[in-house]
Formats: structure tokens, C-alpha cells, sequence
């Protein structure tokens, strides 16, 4: 992808973001029974912006999507703390984000045929 904050890098790494953040909401949900286990988020949107309002050219490569265990629900008794309404709620943002990212893209390719003349 190399060095730049073009729209189409900033959107390509936000659907990797997507991408990774889908699997770990899987992995929650998967594990939801599991005892001892802590659900995992994925942490991206803050660390562009982050970069972003530095200024200047962003190597996005170095932006990197982090999976964080947040401990912001409570804890059961079996030691897990995946609350399942809120995955799926996390599973309909993320496949929202997703969509608009993909939209978004599409619509810059979409501007560069034409400007190139491609029907």
C-alpha cells in the first residue's frame, strides 16, 4: 500500500480493519460459553484518526488494526464476560462500516473510469 492518505488507502485499510474485527466478533460469539474466556474487540478507527490529525503523509502500513481485550462487561461466574447482545450489535455496526467502506470505494473507481473515459 505504501506511504500516503489517499481516500482509496484510507478506505482499503478500514476494510481490513472490518475484515479483522468480523472474525474477532466471530470468535467472541464462538466462545461465548467458553469458561475463563475474556472477549476481544479490534482497535482501529482511533488509531487513524490518531494519525490523521498529525498531519502530513500517514504511512498506513504502520497504522495497524490492534485486537485489545476492552473489560467493559461484566464478568460471570464461569469467568467469561461475552455478552451476546452485544456482539450481534457490534456484528451489525462492523457489517454496516464494512458496506460503507466497500460503497465509498466503489464510488472513487467509479469516478476514476470516468475520468478516463471507460464506460
Amino acid at each position: 500500500m505504501g506511504t500516503g492518505n489517499g481516500l482509496v488507502d484510507v478506505l482499503q485499510a478500514g476494510l481490513r480493519a472490518a475484515g479483522m474485527r468480523q472474525a474477532v466478533i466471530a470468535g467472541n460469539i464462538a466462545n461465548s460459553n467458553t469458561p475463563g474466556y475474556r472477549r476481544q474487540a479490534v482497535q482501529f478507527e482511533d488509531l487513524l484518526t490518531e494519525a490523521l490529525d498529525r498531519g502530513g503523509r500517514v504511512d498506513l502500513d504502520a497504522v495497524v488494526p490492534q485486537i485489545v481485550h476492552p473489560h467493559d462487561t461484566p464478568v460471570r461466574g464461569n469467568g467469561n464476560d461475552v455478552d451476546m447482545e452485544m456482539e450481534i450489535g457490534e456484528l451489525v455496526k462492523n457489517a454496516s462500516r464494512y458496506k460503507v467502506y466497500l460503497r465509498l470505494l466503489a464510488r472513487v473507481y467509479r469516478q476514476a473510469e470516468l475520468a478516463v473515459g471507460q464506460p
